[in-house]
This record gives C-alpha cells, sequence and structure tokens, in this order.
C-alpha cells in the first residue's frame, strides 16, 4: 500500500469492546478501530491486547472510515487480573494510569476483605497510589458503620487513603471530586457497589445506565459490560470497568508477595532471618507484630491466604 494512500496518526484508546476499539486521536476526532495481525505485550499471555489508556498508532486506508492500530507504545503501568480460576490468560484491565479506585459497599452487596487485598496487591505490584472509596454510608446502621470504622483503620494503617461517600445523596462527593481532578483514574469494584451512580454524581452530563440491586441475591447487575474511559467536566478521565467478582493475581512470585503489603514489607526488615517467609518462621517481627495486633490480622490471613494458596500458578 503506498503511503499517500493511507492516513497515519496516533491516539488512546477510550473504549474496548471485543475486536473494536474507540480511540480519541491526538487532533481531537474519534476513530472506530480494530487491529491487524497479533500484539503480545508483556511477555505474558492475555486476552486483551490493546486496553482501554493505551497510546497507539493508526493507520486508515484509503476510502475507509474505519482506522487499524499499528503499534501500541510502551505502558507505564497496567492493572491486571486473572481471566478465570483455570485459565491460563490474564486480562488486563487498564493501562497507563494515574490512580486506582476501589469502590467498596459493606450492604447489597458486601464487598470481602480478601478481595479488597489482592486488588490493593496488583496496584502496588504495577505501583499505581490506590485508594478505598466506602460507599452507600446513607444505608449503614451502627453496626456497620463501626465496621466501616474498623475496616478504614486497618487501611490507614497499611498506608492507603479512605474516602466515605454515599452516591445517591452526594455525600463528600466534592472531597472525591478534588482526588480525580486532573488524573487518569481507574474505577473498580464488584457489580452493584454503585460505580456508575457515582461517577453520575460526579459529572451528571455523562448520565451512564444504572440497574438497581437484585433483591433475590442481594448482588448488583452488570450495567457497565465493557471499559471506557470518560473525561470529566472537571478536569481528568474516569475508566468505568465492569463490576469485577474475583481478582486472581498473576505474573507475581510468590516469594515476593509480601512487598506488596506495605505495612508487612515495612517490618520484614526487622525479621532474625533475611529470607523470612512470614508464615511460621521463629523470630519473624511480622508474626510478632500481629500477635502485637499492631499489624491487621485480617491483612495477614490475605497474605498468608495468597501465600499457601495451592492455585498461585499465576505467578508464573
Amino acid at each position: 500500500m503506498a503511503k499517500d494512500q493511507i492516513k497515519q496518526g496516533s491516539g488512546i484508546v477510550v473504549k474496548a469492546t471485543g475486536s473494536w476499539y474507540t480511540l480519541k486521536t491526538t487532533d481531537g476526532y474519534i476513530l472506530e478501530s480494530n487491529i491487524k495481525g497479533k500484539f503480545r505485550k508483556e511477555g505474558f499471555r492475555s486476552t486483551n491486547p490493546v486496553v482501554v489508556g493505551d497510546q497507539v498508532n493508526y493507520i486508515i486506508p484509503s476510502g475507509q472510515v474505519t482506522g487499524v492500530i499499528t503499534a501500541i507504545s510502551e505502558r507505564k503501568n497496567f492493572i491486571i487480573r486473572k481471566a478465570s480460576k483455570l485459565s491460563k490468560y490474564s486480562q488486563i484491565i487498564a493501562a497507563n494510569i494515574d490512580q486506582a479506585l476501589l469502590v467498596i459497599s459493606l450492604v447489597s452487596p458486601e464487598t470481602h476483605i480478601e478481595f479488597i487485598d489482592r486488588y490493593l496487591v496488583s496496584a502496588e505490584a504495577y505501583r499505581i497510589p490506590a485508594f478505598l472509596i466506602f460507599n452507600k454510608i446513607d444505608l449503614y446502621d451502627n453496626p456497620l458503620k463501626n465496621k466501616m470504622k474498623e475496616m478504614i483503620l486497618t487501611y490507614r494503617n497499611a498506608g492507603y487513603k479512605c474516602f466515605r461517600v454515599s452516591a445517591k445523596t452526594g455525600s463528600n462527593m466534592d472531597n472525591l471530586q478534588r482526588l480525580m481532578r486532573g488524573k487518569i483514574n481507574l474505577l473498580s469494584g464488584n457489580s452493584g457497589v454503585g460505580k456508575s451512580t457515582l461517577i453520575n454524581r460526579l459529572d451528571p452530563s455523562l448520565n451512564l445506565t444504572t440497574a438497581e440491586i437484585s433483591k433475590y441475591h442481594k448482588t448488583g447487575k452488570h450495567t457497565t459490560t465493557f471499559v471506557e474511559m470518560h473525561e470529566l467536566i472537571f478536569g481528568g478521565f474516569v475508566i468505568d470497568t465492569p463490576g469485577i467478582k474475583g481478582f486472581g493475581l498473576v505474573h507475581m512470585e510468590k516469594d515476593e508477595i509480601y512487598h506488596f503489603f506495605p505495612e508487612i514489607f515495612r517490618l520484614s526488615k526487622m525479621c532474625k532471618y533475611y529470607n523470612c517467609k512470614h508464615i511460621d518462621e521463629p523470630g519473624c517481627a511480622v508474626l510478632q507484630a500481629v500477635k502485637e495486633e499492631s499489624i491487621s490480622n485480617s491483612r495477614y490471613q490475605s497474605y498468608r491466604n495468597l501465600y499457601l494458596d495451592e492455585d498461585s500458578k499465576y505467578r508464573k
């Protein structure tokens, strides 16, 4: 194909649906594109070689209105999980993220501690600053409020900033806006925790589809079925993702998992043995801290479960 028959350019992937990708080009246009040939990034098998947040080059063949992605720029980071428990493939959720926001609910549905910790480990592994957003505070009775306070104390002690909001009433949304302004924000969480409602409250002009919680199962319905990046009216971008049920870790050596629990990593330097696994070794400063309750038992159990997990094939 002669050069005068094609248009070339670059842009960012803002939406991914199957084999088609929506690009926002550097000159401000929206372009639907697909890929030609196979891309294999980062040295492992992925279900989605091109993802939202990727900076790409494209061509538009003569006489066509859609583009073809020809190259992907090196990613500064990405967040990834196992595609499924039995799969040998991984799924990259998004790339080139400034910060990751995990939306948590303590009711309808309940977000489980180990899910939170697995998500945070993945963010730590790829050096993505992570924040926890406790949503639906308008629904919490006193026992749930107390549980939320305990969880926030646990994660603040680990080094994570936490926010308490209500997407329904708008409570404390101004603090969230300040956090997100001018950044590329990845918003994740289980189905039904209120991600789309939260985005609509932050920027009503986006008018994303929302759905009621299933009364029978007390779980969320998938209102977001693909990953999409939206520009925020107050500055910055938010990447909306489908609800995630589980978060299997990938591409991680077993003996480095403790590096991604900040409070465990900090104390590991004080262990008697340099190669301490923090499981049952004598002179382990981490085990002593758990005993003294200066490290949360729930966080330690998440670490222990990950380390001892027989399904830890993700680490290769």
